[in-house]
């Protein structure tokens, strides 16, 4: 609570709360199992590597790995580059080529330009169609003599589209070239199987699966083929040389908690967020037109809906359901379309991907649906959502002129003359 203003959290592909349980599993490694993993000398240390392999257990089951497989380190950004980097440095004698996609998160993106940048890295960006998806054939064309890696996400943390992972995956194996997934949004919600998928590394996060922030993962496959990786960070040759460093053996625990957690009530939670989030498009598509979803309708995280309201502003409609003028109403947190850079707004660039024109991709809202949402909350969210689109349209000339008729691109042309 804040300033007992009751608040709605609807935001969950930026982070999750903490289930519980997870941290009740985390709590004794904080104080009286306070051992370092890697001390080889006393019952401290044991306990803690111990606890640490029961987690890799967890991980390994829930994407269909094996424990060893499992290399932690702070979180996904820090595995994308990893994975990204490792494999290019390794394998520069075989070449240096890179797939990737224009809509991945900037973990990869980023990672892939600055190896661009300092000529390490030839880098391939495929485009996608209007609902986010790539279409497989383009990986395969797509494939050079020297390409060594495909990096595709899984599920996309702005729009919830589903890549065809299983098929790009495959296409990868039969050309003998590495597959990497940015899994964060998948892992934990969807189902994963790194062999019949063909994924070759996988990285995760603990924080978007109810566990805590600042720990990850990394999952390389050891065999069929064995992907070996050149470390990014020096120093005690821990993870199998892979990342060095002592283990956040608390976020570690934390980690395996969630996961197992996850792999138990995966299907039962997929099915009954999915019905809220249905539930919240529904009652906006009755009470409101001009509203535009971006994604596939259909192959999506079963939290997301990224949905366009015509003339509103997203950040204006943001700081509506937040706004702290409206102390009766509770302050309900989601995102925009729209990165604030500087002093302008830019359009989120995983929507001009798909096409979607600037003022529309200005007017984006993205909710996140969670473990812990409830119906009603989602009927509140709506009740808001709606009389704020309405309050910021009765504002808006263009809305009006749009009601009565005028075609708004021949008139601006014409007024432009």
């Amino acid at each position: 609570m804040s300033g007992g203003r009751r608040r709605i959290y609807m935001d969950n592909h930026a982070t999750t709360p903490m289930d519980p349980r997870v941290l009740e599993a985390m709590m004794p490694w904080f104080t009286e199992r306070f051992g370092n993993a890697a001390s080889r000398n006393h019952a401290f240390g044991w306990e803690a590597e111990e606890a640490v392999d029961r987690a890799r257990e967890q991980v390994a089951r829930l994407i269909g790995g094996k424990a060893k497989e499992v290399v932690w380190l702070s979180g996904a950004t820090e595995s994308d580059n990893l994975a990204i980097k490792g494999v290019l440095e390794f394998y520069k004698d075989k070449g240096r080529h890179v797939i990737t996609a224009t809509t991945e998160h900037k973990a990869v993106l980023d990672t892939c330009k600055a190896l661009e940048r300092k000529g390490l890295a030839r880098v391939t960006y495929l485009p996608v169609d209007r609902t986010g998806r790539i279409d497989p054939e383009q990986v395969r064309q797509a494939i050079a003599d020297d390409t060594v890696l495909v990096s595709i996400m899984f599920a996309n943390n702005e729009i919830g589209t589903i890549q065809p992972i299983a098929e790009i995956g495959r296409i990868a194996k039969e050309r003998g070239v590495l597959f990497h997934t940015d899994a964060t949004q998948g892992f934990g919600k969807l189902p994963i199987d790194v062999d019949a998928m063909g994924i070759d590394l996988l990285s995760a996060t603990g924080h978007k699966i109810y566990g805590p922030k600042g720990c990850g993962v990394l999952w390389v496959r050891s065999r069929g083929p064995r992907v070996r990786l050149t470390a990014q960070m020096d120093g005690g040759g821990h993870e199998r040389g892979m990342r060095s460093g002592t283990l956040n053996v608390p976020g570690i625990v934390g980690i395996g908690a969630a996961a197992e957690i996850a792999r138990a009530e995966m299907a039962a939670e997929a099915a009954r967020v999915g019905a809220m989030r249905d539930r919240l498009q529904a009652k906006l598509e009755a009470e409101l037109d001009e509203i535009y979803l971006n994604g596939h309708p259909t192959e999506r995280l079963p939290g997301n809906l990224n949905l366009s309201f015509a003339y509103i502003e997203g950040e204006s409609m943001l700081m509506g359901l937040n706004g702290s003028s409206k102390g009766d109403h509770p302050a309900i947190a989601v995102s925009s379309g729209s990165a604030c850079t500087s002093a302008t707004l830019e359009p989120s660039y995983v929507l001009k991907a798909l096409g979607v024109g600037d003022e529309l991709a200005h007017t984006s809202i993205r909710f996140g649906l969670g473990r812990f949402n409830t119906n009603e909350e989602v009927d509140q969210v709506a009740d808001r959502v709606i009389s704020e689109v309405k309050r910021l349209r009765d504002l808006s000339p263009l809305y009006e002129m749009a009601k009565e008729g005028v075609d708004l691109k021949t008139y601006f042309a014409g007024a432009s003359h």
